[in-house]
Order: structure tokens, then C-alpha cells, then sequence
């Protein structure tokens, strides 16, 4: 089959469209045929060796976002069939004996990851374990579906099971044009919060209101913790979800309202952030959260809610998988809003 592979770190140059080897499924595996996968900033930096997950080695085969029909079964499965469409879980917690994926489940070591340590979608064909495919409606098309995984599960194991998000409340979130953000913003609004979002630029903090925010920012020319507490009257928001880091931790953390919470799922502009305050922490009993990794038990029940909910999954651009370096150097320029597919 066509895969995207690299062999070595670099820049986009080093992704090579090349023939490699069919997986081949255990007894408790399927193969899907890859309709649709898409990038996520985790392509981008393990590419370049900037940052590695355990686990992760060369040659890498990424695409974490999968979607595409099976089209070989293990000899043990059952519940599966030929010519299913599916979305695919790429974490690989909770994966059954019998499965050749199996025994990469440990969440705070070396989590396998379908796309991050295992080979992914940037191929024609990938593999799974049974378990971890859930079916896609027949009204839902390939681009719908693919923008779910990566982003969706992110935002959804953020706000709720971490951080607890509830009906009332205010949530801002920074980079709205990411699909992570994205999906916050449509997972808090249908939770019945009210969303405070930024952006870098104005066309991106027009399409986010699109989206549902209540009140947009673009974060490079205005004062966001000043914008927070003008448009709460004063309070500060309930949640901050970031994925962006140290760009704008201090923003966020005077943006908190009394016992707020800043529950942190990314480091897209640098690892290390320092707190601005420790005196405002403690006395407003500020909460610092890291989104640790989704439960295998949640991806049925977000994926449920994602088919039912009418949401909107933007895609911003499509790209076959032999142009996959030029997909890279798009998401490198931040030139887009919303996910970035690639099409074997």
C-alpha cells in the first residue's frame, strides 16, 4: 500500500510517499481502508523531533484522525463487519488480548496511540483493534467524521470529566481557529455555557461567533484579561480551557473568576509557564487542572453525542496524501480554521 512515512526529524521534506507492507490484523484487529485522516499539531512536532511521545520510533506513519471502511476482520471478531464505515479510537487503553495492539494501555507511561506510536491514517489502509472502531451514521460524510477523534475527545475530556464544566457557566478559550478549540466551543455552548473565545486574527474570531461563541477577542491586539472581566461584568470566567500555554497563561489566570479553573491540555507555544501570582492563586482559589488522557469508555459516549448534536465540523482544507508536506507547511503558517484532511 501508499503510506506518508518519515525516517527521519525534520521539516516537511522528510515525509516521503512510498510503498510500504499491508498491516496485517490479529485475531481480534480489523483493517480499515482509509477514506479520510487529518492533521493534528502532535504531526507537526513529533515530525520535526521538537517533542516525542513514549513509544513513538521511526519510520512513523502519523494520522491519529481515522475514518474508512473495513475491509479485513481477525479471526476472533465479532460485532464488526466487512463494509462497516467507521470512526476509529486511536488510544490504545483498554485493547483485548487477541488484538496485536494490545498491551500499550498504560495512561501515565507508554499510551499507544493509533497515528502518535503506532502507524496511523496518513496510509491507505490502517489497523485496528475491534474494539476501538464505532460506526458512522450513514447521513454523517467522511469529513464530518474525521474531525472527531483527535479534537473532539481532547476538548470533551477537558471540559467535562476534568474539568467539570456545568450549565451557567462561563468558559474562555484561546486559538479558536484550532479544531480542538473548535469543538470547545460547540461542546460548552450545547452544555449551556456561556463562551468567551480569541483568536490571532479577526476572520478567525468572526467564524468562531459563527460557531457559537458568545464574545470573541483577537488575542494579538486586545487586552484579554481587561475583555474577560468587562463582558462578565466584572466576575471572570468560571473555566479557561487552554492548549496554548505560556503565550497566554498569565491572561488566563487573572481572567479567573473566584475558584476558577484552567484546565491545560497543550503546550502549542513552549513548555514551561510560569505563575504570575502565587498571592492571587491562593487567595482566589484559582485551580490549575492538566486534561490527563481520555477514558477508553468515554469515545462511545462522546461519539454519541457528537452524531446527535448537530454540530459543525469546519474543514479547512483537503489534500491528497501524496501532498501531505503541503499540508504540514499550511497547519506550520497557522493558515487555517479548522482541521486540515488528507485523502489517500
Amino acid at each position: 500500500m501508499k503510506a506518508l512515512q518519515y525516517d527521519q526529524p525534520g521539516g516537511p521534506e522528510v515525509l516521503q510517499y512510498v510503498d510500504v507492507d499491508d498491516p496485517s490484523p490479529g485475531a481480534r484487529d480489523v483493517v480499515v481502508q482509509v477514506s479520510a485522516t487529518s492533521l493534528n499539531h502532535l504531526d507537526v512536532v513529533q515530525r520535526n523531533g521538537w517533542f516525542t511521545m513514549p513509544g513513538y520510533t521511526l519510520p512513523h506513519i502519523a494520522g491519529m484522525d481515522v475514518v474508512g471502511t473495513v475491509v479485513e476482520l481477525g479471526s476472533e471478531v465479532d460485532g464488526v463487519s466487512v463494509g462497516d464505515r467507521v470512526v476509529v479510537d486511536p488510544s490504545l487503553a483498554e485493547v483485548p488480548d487477541g488484538s496485536a495492539l494490545a498491551g500499550m494501555g498504560d495512561l501515565y507511561g507508554e499510551l499507544g496511540v493509533i497515528g502518535a506510536t503506532v502507524p496511523g491514517g496518513y496510509a491507505e489502509r490502517c489497523l485496528a483493534p475491534a474494539s476501538h472502531v464505532h460506526r458512522i451514521p450513514d447521513s454523517m460524510d467522511w469529513h464530518h467524521a474525521v474531525c472527531f477523534p483527535t479534537a473532539w475527545m481532547t476538548a470533551w475530556h477537558a471540559l467535562f470529566p476534568v474539568g467539570r464544566l456545568a450549565a451557567g457557566e462561563t468558559m474562555m478559550v484561546h486559538a479558536a481557529g484550532s479544531g480542538v478549540s473548535m469543538a470547545a466551543i460547540q461542546l460548552a455552548k450545547h452544555a449551556g455555557a456561556t463562551v468567551l473565545a480569541t483568536a490571532g486574527t479577526d476572520d478567525k474570531c468572526g467564524k468562531a461567533l459563527a460557531l457559537g461563541a458568545d464574545h470573541v477577542l483577537n488575542n494579538r491586539t486586545g487586552d484579554v484579561t481587561g475583555w474577560a472581566r468587562e463582558v462578565t461584568q466584572g466576575a471572570g470566567v468560571d473555566m479557561v480551557f487552554d492548549h496554548v500555554g505560556p503565550a497566554l497563561w498569565a491572561p488566563s489566570m487573572f481572567a479567573l473568576a473566584p475558584r476558577g479553573r484552567l484546565v491545560n491540555c497543550g503546550n502549542t507555544t513552549g513548555d514551561a509557564a510560569t505563575i504570575p501570582s502565587l498571592g492571587f492563586m491562593f487567595h482566589m482559589g484559582i485551580q490549575i487542572l492538566g486534561s490527563d488522557p481520555y477514558r477508553y469508555g468515554e469515545f462511545g459516549e462522546a461519539w454519541e453525542v457528537y452524531c446527535g448534536g448537530g454540530f459543525r465540523a469546519a474543514v479547512d482544507s483537503v489534500f491528497p496524501l501524496a501532498g501531505g508536506a503541503d499540508a504540514h507547511r499550511k497547519m506550520e503558517r497557522s493558515d487555517f480554521f479548522g482541521k486540515i484532511v488528507l485523502e489517500p
